[in-house]
């Protein structure tokens, strides 16, 4: 069809600090090159029956997808996650692909099959009681972190998870083709330990917001030491740190820890929320004067919006 690496293959809509939805324009060689390093991280075996639960209008749905048809391997379709127990074919999954808050609910019911060899947990904070809880599973062997925003292409890094670890899950080293920095203010970069905000660049990074120059120039900004002239670097606004070398983390220096948001977004069962957005349209009734939202966790791992108002 003459369709070259750098046209557009799809748009990812993702929430706007505007209150308008932005959409992520993302090249045909940004997908390509999640799914070749996807090829060589997970073997035929795991890929030989994947779930495709995902929405094809959130980023997770390109791997499910695209990577277990490039191998070889077959989707199992279902209209969500949670339907997993239920479906005909359930014995055939091998691989889940979902967020930490689906896959919980999974884990609780008793839902996951013991054909179920490989689990990838992505879209939100991975807490460590699911991971113990899914190894205990007799057919899990492996459970993997993967951390990323739709601006570079679904995943960036990841990081596989120990059976027995005391620390939160790290989310890991950058996939192939991709550069992560730790960045000051400045765009210094910062040791191992300190926090700074997390840069991407590199082969699954967007051409940016479909339509919106000034947002692109905003969060794509020049590589302040490119090793190709004219190369970008996507400003996440997620709060990071390396851990540092020391005997609590053996084999785990370099690793990137997930400290927070550095503004007012947060990210509920994948989904990303501004809640600026909830607080400017409670604020627009007539019956109230003013609002504020907030992302609660009075439970361990279920994290749910709290809005309160003075009328």
């Amino acid at each position: 069809p003459g369709v070259r690496p750098d046209n557009l293959a799809y748009l990812i809509y993702t929430s706007g600090s505007t209150g308008t939805p932005k959409g992520v324009a993302l090249p045909h060689r940004s997908a390509v090159a999640m799914v070749r390093w996807a090829l060589r991280g997970w073997s035929a075996a795991e890929l030989s029956g994947v779930l495709f639960a995902t929405s094809v209008c959130f980023d997770l749905s390109v791997f499910e997808l695209f990577v277990p048809l490039s191998s070889g391997g077959r989707v199992i379709l279902a209209d969500n996650a949670l339907a997993l127990p239920g479906l005909p074919a359930a014995g055939e999954v091998t691989l889940v692909n979902t967020v930490p808050s689906a896959m919980a609910e999974l884990v609780r019911q008793g839902g996951v099959p013991p054909s179920v060899r490989t689990v990838n947990l992505a879209g939100e904070a991975l807490p460590r009681p699911l991971v113990d809880a899914l190894y205990g599973l007799p057919g899990v062997g492996r459970v993997w972190n993967l951390y990323g925003p739709s601006e570079d292409t679904t995943y960036s890094t990841f990081a596989l998870q120990p059976r027995s670890d005391t620390r939160p899950p790290a989310i890991g080293r950058p996939i192939a083709g991709t550069r992560a920095h730790v960045l000051d203010r400045g765009l210094a970069p910062v040791p191992a330990g300190v926090p700074g905000e997390l840069y991407l660049g590199g082969a699954g990074l967007a051409r940016g917001y479909f339509g919106r120059p000034d947002l692109t120039a905003e969060r794509f900004v020049p590589d302040p030491s490119p090793e190709i002239p004219g190369e970008r670097l996507y400003r996440t606004g997620d709060r990071v740190r390396y851990r540092p070398a020391g005997p609590a983390a053996p084999g785990m220096e370099g690793e990137l820890e997930y400290l927070g948001r550095l503004d007012h977004q947060v990210k509920i069962r994948g989904f990303r929320i501004e809640l600026g957005e909830i607080e400017a349209v409670l604020a627009a009734q007539p019956a109230v004067e003013s609002a504020v939202v907030l992302a609660r966790e009075d439970s361990p791992g279920e994290v749910r919006l709290v809005a309160y108002v003075v009328p």
